[in-house]
């Protein structure tokens, strides 16, 4: 798993820990054999880590959550949601840079 500050997503817990959640949330929506998945882990941990206490970080493993997974839309991974008040405000397909995922961190931060 990830690290300390990133929560392990799955189809219980999602609504509660993300949609539910009074700060925004980052959601990196991935799987075991995606390799640009794995490739972006570590800077989904350390937006995790710099970010602590502004934003909640979580992971979906999209073959275990696949509920989830369609109800985003989600077609491709890596994908990062950004959620804001239980509404996704930004959706980022592919492998992400961490100053791309930061700006839309610092924009839903406002």
């Amino acid at each position: 798993m990830a690290s300390e500050y990133v929560i392990e997503l799955t189809d219980e817990n999602f609504e509660a820990d993300i949609l539910s959640s009074e700060i925004p949330a980052l959601v990196d929506f991935w799987a075991e054999w995606c390799m640009p998945c794995k490739m972006l882990a570590p800077t989904i941990d350390e937006l995790a880590r710099d970010n602590a206490g502004k934003i909640k970080v979580g992971k979906l493993d999209t073959d275990s959550a696949r509920k989830t997974a369609m109800k985003f839309g989600i077609n491709a991974i890596p994908t990062v949601i950004l959620f804001k008040n239980g509404q996704m405000v930004k959706k980022l397909v592919g492998l992400q840079q961490k100053a791309d995922l930061q700006a839309a961190v610092n924009a839903a931060l406002g």
